[in-house]
């Protein structure tokens, strides 16, 4: 139907209706107008608390670079700059910043990082920017975001940390440093063996292996080793040291291995270091000592080396084996001059090469000199090995010194025996002679005086002239002593006696008294009992000798047992101590080693042998003997002589020939010197022998064989030991013993390099006299030797 045939009703009916649902749908609009501005607004606000919980600050900017959106961190990181213009805000600048990271993301169409740092109203911080392009559908850039995080505390972190890890690499090379100069071969391995850490060292000994297993790299085994010294650390946490050889090419090596455990924070042990260092030398060291003599290896085991550093000539360092030496504790020394650690006779050369090394100079790294002890007199000789170092910033001397007193005393007393034997070849010679001339005067005097009646003058000159004479053969005697001859003639002996014997025979009408003490179990002693009297002799007149206003002198014995390797230069085993003190003024120290050179004397009287003689005699005895000294305190002279193994026998006394007895019988005699000869014939005739008289050996020899054939045989043989010109005592013994094996032969010498006077018995003779003799000690000898008495 059109609508010109349509009424006018229903006209207006079709537009009331078309009118409502015009109304409906304008209704509907704006429903739906309002529900989309709803979800909009639902949507950015979820959007913003989307970002807002991002925790990053988020912008967005226009193409043109105006600040279209900031979420909050934003804000709250640069501020609120929204319609700004991001130059102008963030820049104060009028165009856009050279290094926009927005302006490179536009241009490149990608995403773009960055770090800067920003000036703030809080001070410098620092970013991490972000810039993305934000395209429409059709995929045209139209803005773009920016993401900008606060990394300030990151990066005070990584700068922090940067700066520990240059330390850590200070330290790291400070210690790689350390442990090149330790000399020490060092590792460091895992809980599960593994290598972490070589030094070049040990590189250099077992190869580089970090990061592999020990045991398959050292020993090629794949389980750990039996006796891994590591691994006893990890199982116990404490440090184990072993020792192990091994046989390379070049020889026996051996090492000494020292593990100890390394632990973190909480005491658990994460790693263990392992330290290797080559003994060898040292073994080698120990080995030669066990086989050499007992007092050298005490000397060697005890050796310690001090450690030092002196800077601006004080003590900045010093280890206990230094400080010991001089003793002090290690607390007293530090901060001390130097100079109160150094003998003032060395001072002056100490300190000078000290300097001359600090201004460069070329001066001997080693030498030797003595270090003075804390008690101010007794002197250290020490060697010394040092050199510069750059201590706490500065130079410094640094060095080690080792103890040589006890190798300097050794050395003096090996100077003092070569003195001696140089002296005791001429001492020997003189006195052999000399004793053939005073047995010619002592012979003839005793029979002079014999033909002279006491109370007449010519009976006291010649008493005067015997004195002389003895005087002369105990001068004889000393040169004797420390000669090649001299050979102690040995018998056990009660020391104490001889000591009382002694010592009151010295101080016979002096002003000086002696006081002994001696226990009751004082060991016996084997010795020559006329050689150690004249020792205590010695000692005791030199001791009245200091005491020229009188005192008392003490004297003290005691049994001591010496231990391999003592100061004192004795073979282990027990000894009988005398000392001798005395109130003296004492002795100066730059005398004290010289007292036992032979003619060193400080006394206006007197040969210089006494204490020459003593030391001599005391050496022959397998003893020692050593002083004590300090001006104004006195002196004490220790004696050590062995103990004998045997107890003492009692003899009977069997009583001896008067002088006026007759001997009966034929005695030869053997002597090279015409004068000896005589006055022996006189002696003997005298004595009521007839004598016959050989010049040598061959002489004897052949007179001795005669006499037995014609059935006359000789009672008795008196055999001079030393024949220049020819056959001497000890090659005639041996041919009188092939012809009589029962010959009752006598041993004379006035001087011997050989024990034969000492050990007669063992070459054959019955008896011996030494030269010079008198009468009275032939007559005795040849009743003896003849009666077996």
């Amino acid at each position: 139907m059109k609508n010109k045939d349509k009424t006018k009703e229903q006209l207006l009916n079709e537009l009331a209706e078309l009118h409502q649902q015009i109304t409906e749908l304008k209704s509907l609009e704006t429903d739906l107008k309002d529900a989309a501005k709803t979800a909009l607004l639902n949507e950015k606000s979820k959007s913003e608390k989307i970002l807002a919980a991002i925790g990053e600050g988020i912008s967005i900017q226009a193409t043109n670079f105006r600040i279209l959106y900031q979420n909050q961190k934003h804000k709250d990181l640069v501020g609120d700059h929204v319609g700004e213009y991001c130059y102008k805000a963030y820049r104060q600048r009028e165009d856009v910043c050279e290094d926009c990271p927005l302006d490179i993301s536009f241009k490149g169409g990608k995403i773009y990082k960055t770090e800067r740092s920003l000036t703030t109203d809080k001070g410098t911080a620092y970013i991490a920017v972000t810039a993305s392009p934000l395209r429409n559908a059709e995929g045209e850039i139209i803005a773009g975001i920016e993401v900008v995080r606060d990394i300030t505390k990151r990066k005070e972190a990584e700068e922090a940390l940067q700066a520990a890890m240059t330390k850590a690499e200070e330290e790291k090379s400070k210690s790689e440093a350390i442990l090149a100069a330790i000399g020490d071969a060092i590792s460091i391995q895992d809980t599960d063996f593994k290598i972490l850490y070589q030094n070049q060292i040990q590189k250099n000994i077992t190869g580089d292996h970090i990061g592999e297993h020990c045991y398959m790299a050292y020993h090629q085994k794949d389980h750990v080793c039996e006796d891994c010294p590591i691994a006893m650390t990890f199982k116990d946490g404490k440090i184990h040291t072993m020792e192990k050889s091994a046989i390379p090419g070049a020889g026996m090596v051996y090492v000494e291995i020292t593990t100890s455990p390394l632990r973190d924070a909480t005491e658990e042990i994460i790693a263990g270091i392992e330290v290797i260092r080559d003994v060898t030398e040292r073994k080698k060291a120990e080995q030669v000592l066990k086989e050499s003599e007992e007092k050298y290896r005490m000397l060697i085991e005890n050796i310690q080396d001090g450690v030092f550093i002196i800077q601006d000539a004080k003590i900045k360092f010093i280890n206990e084996a230094f400080a010991n030496m001089v003793g002090y504790t290690g607390e007293e020394v530090i901060g001390m001059d130097v100079q109160k650690l150094i003998a003032p006779e060395d001072l002056d050369m100490v300190i000078d090469r000290y300097r001359r090394r600090l201004a460069g100079e070329d001066v001997p790294r080693e030498y030797e000199f003595k270090a003075l002890h804390k008690d101010g007199v007794t002197r250290v000789f020490v060697n010394m090995l040092v050199g510069l170092v750059n201590y706490q910033g500065r130079i410094a001397s640094m060095g080690t010194v080792k103890d040589i007193t006890e190798h300097k005393k050794m050395e003096a007393e090996l100077l003092k025996a070569q003195k001696l034997e140089s002296l005791g070849i001429l001492a020997g010679g003189i006195a052999h002679n000399f004793n053939n001339i005073l047995t010619a005067i002592t012979g003839n005097i005793s029979l002079a005086k014999m033909y002279a009646k006491p109370g007449l003058e010519v009976f006291d000159i010649l008493t005067e002239v015997e004195k002389a004479s003895h005087r002369a053969k105990n001068l004889t005697q000393q040169l004797l002593t420390f000669s090649k001859g001299g050979m102690p003639v040995r018998k056990i002996t009660a020391i104490t006696r001889l000591i009382k014997d002694s010592a009151s025979f010295a101080l016979s009408g002096s002003n000086v008294r002696y006081e002994i003490s001696a226990p009751d179990n004082i060991w016996p002693v084997e010795v020559d009992e006329g050689q150690i009297s004249l020792v205590i002799n010695n000692l005791i007149i030199n001791a009245l000798q200091a005491m020229p206003e009188g005192g008392v002198i003490m004297v003290s014995t005691e049994n001591i047992t010496v231990g391999t390797g003592n100061s004192l230069s004795l073979k282990d085993g027990k000894y009988v101590r005398v000392s001798i003190k005395d109130q003296g003024h004492g002795i100066a120290e730059e005398h004290r080693s010289k007292i036992f050179d032979p003619y060193f004397t400080t006394k206006q009287e007197g040969s210089g042998l006494g204490l020459a003689t003593a030391y001599s005699i005391i050496k022959r005895h397998d003893g020692n003997i050593a002083v004590e000294s300090k001006l104004g305190a006195g002196t004490i002279f220790h004696l050590y002589l062995p103990a004998a193994e045997e107890k003492i026998t009692i003899m009977k006394d069997i009583g001896g020939i008067s002088p006026a007895g007759k001997g009966r019988g034929k005695i030869l005699v053997m002597d090279d010197d015409e004068i000896v000869r005589v006055v022996v014939g006189r002696m003997l005739a005298q004595c009521g022998y007839e004598a016959d008289f050989a010049e040598d050996g061959d002489k004897a020899v052949d007179i001795y064989k005669k006499g037995m054939e014609s059935g006359q045989p000789f009672d008795a043989v008196i055999i001079d030991l030393i024949i220049p010109a020819g056959m001497g005592g000890k090659e005639a013994i041996k041919k009188l013993l092939e012809i009589d094996h029962d010959i009752k032969a006598i041993v004379s010498s006035g001087y011997s390099d050989d024990p034969v006077v000492a050990n007669f018995k063992e070459y054959g003779f019955r008896g011996a006299l030494a030269k010079p003799y008198e009468i009275a000690e032939l007559r005795q000898m040849l009743h003896r030797v003849i009666t077996g008495e």
